[in-house]
């Protein structure tokens, strides 16, 4: 049993350490790959150094009384992660059904990259136009503001794409150029919102990628929106798993700020 915990956590630990080192080596360098190298190291320094770590905890009783607490202590946090991950493909999979008719659809901002949408924006805006063909009588507002040495806003970006990759007008297409988080999109689009007589009352498709759904529902509903229902764009399965990481310190950093 002792020999089969070492040679799983040497296994999970090599995949962590070459998943973030291969995530990392195209410049994603973000909490998603960061932190799940540091947890392979780890993994693979216990796997790799069981025998001594085991020599030293039998000589030392309150050593080895805080590493088992630390284990204890992670084994909760795991506990916590896959309920978090049980409850986002539960949200993915509403995000899939058929949507409603909506009074308006936000196409929350991702980045972009020398002027153009990212490929993570580029799959919201390919999803929403499906949407927005779908639902004419829709306001469509794209959200995200000016970045650092940007001339233009992601809003700008965003409609363009629209307009060039799906022919939809960008007279069509109302921006929201100012904001620069998630709470920010869906607070500054409810002044757009309100000059077109469309109220939180009223259902609204908020479209993002599939792990964040959570969390915009969730900031959506705080700031009084009463029918937010989400559309979720695919995430790469190169990145998928350390999105849905990353989102889950990211869901607990918004409750500390208390955005929902």
């Amino acid at each position: 049993m002792f020999g089969l915990l070492r040679i799983v956590l040497i296994a999970l630990g090599l995949i962590l350490i070459i998943d973030c080192i291969a995530l990392i080596a195209i410049d994603k360098v973000n909490f998603g790959t960061v932190l799940p190298f540091l947890i392979g190291v780890v993994f693979l320094g216990h796997g790799l150094g069981a025998p001594m770590i085991a020599r030293v905890l039998v000589k030392h009783p309150v050593l080895r009384r805080i590493w088992y607490g630390l284990w204890l202590i992670f084994g909760l946090w795991l506990m916590s992660f896959l309920v978090f991950v049980y409850s986002l493909q539960q949200q993915i999979a509403r995000s899939k059904q058929t949507l409603p008719p909506v009074a308006a659809i936000i196409v929350l901002g991702s980045g972009t990259v020398a002027g153009k949408p990212s490929a993570t924006l580029a799959n919201r805006l390919d999803t929403a136009a499906t949407l927005i063909e779908q639902q004419p009588q829709a306001l469509v507002v794209t959200s995200g503001g000016i970045g650092l040495g940007q001339p233009r806003s992601e809003a700008n970006i965003m409609a363009t794409y629209l307009q060039d990759t799906h022919d939809i007008p960008l007279d069509r297409i109302y921006q929201e150029g100012r904001s620069t988080s998630t709470e920010e999109n869906l607070a500054y689009s409810q002044d757009i919102l309100t000059q077109h007589s469309i109220n939180k009352n009223m259902p609204i498709a908020i479209v993002t990628s599939d792990f964040h759904t959570i969390r915009a529902i969730a900031i959506a509903k705080h700031q009084g929106y009463k029918q937010p229902v989400a559309l979720a764009s695919p995430t790469p399965l190169s990145i998928r798993y350390n999105a849905w990481f990353r989102e889950y310190f990211a869901f607990g950093s918004g409750w500390l700020l208390k955005e929902y």
